[in-house]
């Protein structure tokens, strides 16, 4: 920011304080001729206007947000490039150069200001160390029997998986529903680890791929319908059959129950990640899908993984717990 920024937002709060002052000395007066307590000569519905002052507190307490907001402004960033007494500024006020970004580090580290949060690290990994050993050793079929393990792995689920798939792990729109039995990759314990693990990318591409006309597409939705069990046209259903044939059994088979060692979705099921309208459905098959599941084996590691795969499983699974 140049100076003439910094001395503009300078002005413009000192105005502005002062102007809270002046207004605040104003109300305070009393211009009305009438004493303190005394009638104003009103009164309506049988209640009489007096002329009462400001209530002392709120005056007092008017003041203490003035005094409180100069210094603040002194003791902190505020009013452009001025740093306030500590010397601390916002992250958008300069731009660091590298050799600048590694010498703050070289300082950070030298005034042991990271010290404590690698104690803290350290503190953390021997206290639960230990305690995700014993999960990552325990088989998976026993693990998801284990209560207390599955309430570690809700309480990593919520802080790692639940921004995509809900706290309730019920999903939203592109993002799987956890809790239903319907798999695009096998709801297995050792699939769905994985999954996890390694992350997924899936992609329908725009009509498949094939040469369906956009006049099919209607048609194309209507057979879709059909797979799931629902009310269609019959005859529209049959056209769109047709288009089917050109190619997508290729992918969700040709009785449309999918394939999961592809991730494509069974269509039989009624379970839909994108909608199952028949408007989302004609969306889905004219403009393609992609959706993209993150690998987390570098983030989490395998041992806080394998808890999170027992709880994910235990969602759908809640008779084996019973």
């Amino acid at each position: 920011m140049t100076n003439f920024w910094s001395i503009w937002i300078c002005v413009l709060t000192t105005v502005v304080i002062l102007g809270c002052i002046f207004l605040l000395r104003v109300c305070s007066k009393n211009t009305t001729g009438v004493k303190e307590g005394e009638s104003m000569g009103h009164s309506f519905d049988g209640i009489e206007e007096l002329n009462n002052p400001l209530p002392k507190w709120w005056s007092y307490m008017f003041y203490i947000t003035i005094v409180f907001g100069v210094i603040y402004l002194i003791l902190y960033p505020g009013m452009g490039n001025y740093k306030g007494l500590f010397e601390w500024s916002s992250s958008n006020q300069s731009i660091r150069t590298l050799d600048e970004s590694k010498a703050a580090v070289v300082q950070a580290l030298k005034e042991g200001r990271w010290v404590q949060y690698d104690q803290e690290v350290k503190h953390a990994d021997e206290k639960f160390g230990p305690i995700f050993q014993a999960y990552a050793d325990t088989p998976l079929d026993e693990l998801v029997l284990n209560k207390e393990a599955l309430k570690v792995g809700g309480r990593l689920f919520l802080q790692n998986c639940a921004m995509c798939h809900g706290s309730d792990a019920r999903g939203s729109k592109g993002f799987p529903n956890l809790t239903d039995g319907s798999w695009l990759y096998g709801g297995e314990l050792a699939t769905i680890k994985t999954t996890i693990m390694n992350g997924r990318n899936g992609m329908m591409p725009p009509k498949g791929g094939l040469p369906i006309e956009d006049s099919e597409i209607k048609g194309l939705a209507e057979y879709v319908v059909k797979l799931s069990g629902r009310e269609h046209d019959a005859a529209l259903a049959a056209q769109g059959q047709g288009s089917f044939m050109k190619g997508c059994f290729a992918c969700h088979g040709m009785d449309g129950s999918g394939n999961k060692f592809m991730g494509a979705p069974n269509l039989t099921d009624n379970a839909w990640l994108y909608g199952g309208s028949r408007g989302a459905i004609e969306q889905t098959i004219k403009n393609g899908r992609m959706g993209v599941m993150p690998a987390w084996k570098d983030v989490l590691g395998e041992q806080k993984v394998h808890v999170i795969t027992a709880y994910v499983y235990s969602l759908s699974h809640k008779e084996d717990k019973e």
